[in-house]
This record gives C-alpha cells, structure tokens and sequence, in this order.
C-alpha cells in the first residue's frame, strides 16, 4: 500500500545508501587494491622502467630484464622502489575509486537514470578524468621519487630519505617534473579503464539477463577479474607513450635544459614516435592487465566486507 508522497520520496531513497560512508568506503577499497596490486608488480615495474630508460641494454625482454638486474645487483633490486609505489598509489587509489563512485553517482542524481543509463560512457570519462586530475596531484611527488630510486639505485635508501634528497637538490618543481606528462598517461589510462571495464561487465550481466545482485560473489568476482584484463590491456595501449616520456624525464638530465615542454619534445624526438609506443610494451600489457584485473577484483571484494556495494548504472528501460 503506498502513503502519500511516496512516489516523490521514492528517488531519493534509492540513493540514500550512497552517503559520506559509502564514499569512505570507496575511497578505502580504491586505496588498498591499489596499494597492494601496485606493490605486488613492483619487480616489474622495475624492469619495465629500465627497458624505458636503457633499451640497449635491456633488449631481451621481460625475463631477460629480470635476468640482468638479479645478475648485476641482486633480487633486492626488483624491490627498488617499493615503498613510494606502495604509498603513492594507496593515495591516488583514494582518490582515484573514491572520486569516480562520487562524480558518477552525483551525475546520475543530477541526470536521472535514464539519461545517465543514455550517457554512461560521458559519465564514466568525465568521473574518471576529474578523480584522475586529482589524484594525481598527489601521486606525481611519490612517482618522480620512485622512477628517480629505479634509474639510480644509489639515489636514496628508502622513501623519506628519498624525499629529503629530491627537495634539497631540486626543490619543490622536482617532485612535479612529470606532472604533465602524468596528467597524459594516467587520465586517458583511468578514462579508459573505467569505460572498458564498466562497458564488459554491463555487457557480460546482460548477455546473462542477471543483475550483480542475483548473482553470487564468486561469479561477481570473475566478471570483475575478466572485464578488468580487457580493460588494463587497452588502457596501456593507449596510456603507454605517456608512461614511456614520464620514465625518461624523471631521469636526470634527461631532455636537456629549458622549460618542462621543451625537456619533453626533445626527449620525444630522440626516441621517435614509434618506440615511443612499442619499447616496454610487452611488459606493461602483462603488468596493467594482471594489475587492473586485481584491483577491479579487490575493489569489490573489500567493498563487499565493508558492507557497501559499487554502484552499477540501471536501463530504466529493462523493467518495463
């Protein structure tokens, strides 16, 4: 039996449970996928960054990298980096996860769902750009202290000490030399992404004729997993000459002198457009693929422990 004012109060009650907590929810679900599956492919992110930065001499590959530095320095080495990695993406995770759960759900309160349901893929982009842009800002200091550690392993010994050297020998602009070509790698990576990601699995519910909620965890969790290599696959595709100029202008000396524009032309020139896009390739396919897939699959499953469940868009249309 409906009360009156029912039908009015009806929209806001299907979103009461997207409150300040659930966005705290998010945010901590995003921060530690991201933490932990960053972390875990530290080893191969090394060698990806050293093919990046010396492809003569990292020329055989993903095992043959691996096989040069445990041969040169020792396993430790692989580890190089580790705790800015660790922390640094636990932040932009925050961000980043917390930061598209609010922008999309606001869009599809401010829209309505079957306009929101019309424009999913302008509302994945736009929610996936803004949180980047944010979370960015504070993963580059954390980055540029990392890819610093990795190019010279003599750098620093750990992550504070690290920090101190960078500031004292650069500043605060040090901590923000690759911010623009950050900005270039990571938001058409995250815009990506989300799109992809969301696109497969709305795709793989429908073609089951099942919403999340009718399935169980397990199947959830597999369509988390297997729409997230698809989707890390593509978004390092697209993201890679970005990650290619960010690994070499957080290089010392690299890219000449002159404004941060003109470092990034040169370095580009001297590389040339296509081993811009193909060195390193191999290895950041398996380590975006495997990682996107991770952190899509622990996302949902922290979300799950907290007692929150992500938000998926709804065609208004299907329950007619």
């Amino acid at each position: 039996m409906s009360t009156p004012g029912s039908v009015l109060l009806a929209p806001s009650d299907a979103y009461a449970k997207y409150d300040a907590m659930y966005y705290l929810k998010g945010a901590a679900a995003g921060g530690i996928c991201c933490s932990i599956t960053h972390g875990a492919l530290t080893p191969v992110d090394v060698v990806k960054t050293r093919v990046q930065l010396d492809s003569a001499k990292y020329n055989n590959g993903l095992i043959g990298g691996f096989r040069t530095i445990i041969a040169e320095e020792g396993a430790m080495a692989l580890t190089t980096g580790l705790g800015a990695t660790a922390a640094g993406y636990f932040i932009q995770g925050w961000f980043k996860f917390g930061g598209v759960e609010f922008f999309k759900i606001n869009a599809v309160k401010a829209m309505g769902e079957e306009k929101a349901w019309d424009n999913k893929t302008a509302i994945y982009i736009g929610s996936a750009a803004g949180a980047e842009f944010i979370a960015d800002l504070f993963l580059c200091p954390l980055e540029a202290v990392r890819i610093r550690s990795v190019s010279d392993p003599t750098f620093s010994t750990g992550l504070a000490d690290g920090f101190s050297k960078m500031a004292a020998q650069e500043g605060i602009g040090g901590f923000y030399a690759g911010l623009v070509p950050i900005l270039a790698k990571q938001i058409p990576y995250t815009c990506a992404k989300f799109v992809v990601q969301g696109s497969v699995a709305d795709a793989m519910y429908a073609s089951m004729g099942k919403t999340p909620a009718e399935l169980s965890s397990g199947t959830n969790l597999g369509i988390s997993l297997l729409s997230g290599v698809i989707a890390g696959v593509a978004s390092a595709i697209i993201s890679h000459p970005a990650d290619t100029l960010l690994s070499k202008v957080n290089k010392k000396g690299a890219g000449g002198d002159g404004s941060m524009m003109k470092r990034l032309m040169n370095i580009a020139s001297e590389i040339g457009f296509m081993k811009l896009c193909t060195v390193g390739l191999a290895p950041r396919c398996v380590m975006i693929g495997t990682l996107t897939a991770g952190q899509f699959g622990i996302f949902d499953t922290v979300m799950n422990a907290l007692g929150a469940s992500k938000y998926h868009f709804h065609n208004p249309a299907a329950d007619h």
